[in-house]
């Protein structure tokens, strides 16, 4: 059976514009950013310039170095589509985004506690079959592991997967678990960052 559409997802890029082009360059019906396209704030126009060459083909998060403001005037202003607590249709499946990050160290923009976290997911508990995009990796696991024993991610985002078992999870935030993917229970889980996913539905 032929892909009902191909959804290119990325996060982390922080300023590396090539990069962001490079992704961009790849064919795709939908481009999913997860979040922190800049470094604590800094660059959104130009990163605005880049995703707007894919103008309304492209899903925004703001990651931790964003605010949910600078995302929703970035997308207003570029003709994109501020993802954060949203979600679309692509045939039969939904595909559902939300942003920021639980606390970090770094006092950075984009930052929910967990409840808040758990709070906004419960939105999306219901829709199935469901590809969630996160920008926080679940906790405790390969997709948020910084080093042996030091893990940065989210309690709330690895409940909901265990509990809800979303078909496809993606997310980023944490940059030494790019590009590793897992399994949990029946969700194919994976964190992209700058390395990028190219997911087929059918």
């Amino acid at each position: 059976m032929p892909a009902l559409a191909r959804l290119l997802i990325f996060s982390d890029i922080h300023n590396d514009w090539k990069t962001l082009e490079r992704i961009l360059s790849v064919e795709a019906d939908y481009y999913i950013s997860a979040g922190d396209q800049i470094t604590f704030g800094k660059g959104l126009d130009r990163a605005g310039q880049i995703l707007h060459t894919r103008a309304d083909q492209v899903w925004v998060l703001p990651g931790n170095h964003e605010s949910t403001g600078q995302i929703a005037a970035l997308c207003d202003q570029y003709g994109l589509h501020d993802f954060h607590g949203q979600h679309f249709a692509v045939g039969g499946w939904t595909v559902a985004g939300l942003g920021y990050s639980s606390p970090t160290p770094f006092h950075t923009p984009g930052e929910y506690t967990e409840a808040e976290l758990s709070a906004r997911l419960a939105a999306f508990a219901d829709l199935k079959p469901l590809v969630l995009v996160c920008h926080a990796p679940p906790y405790g696991t390969a997709l948020d592991r910084i080093r042996a024993g030091l893990h940065g991610g989210s309690t709330a985002v690895r409940d909901f997967i265990q509990q809800r078992q979303p078909a496809h999870f993606f997310c980023g935030h944490i940059h030494e678990a790019q590009g590793v993917a897992l399994e949990m229970g029946v969700t194919q889980a994976r964190n992209v960052g700058k390395q990028a996913y190219l997911l087929e539905l059918e």
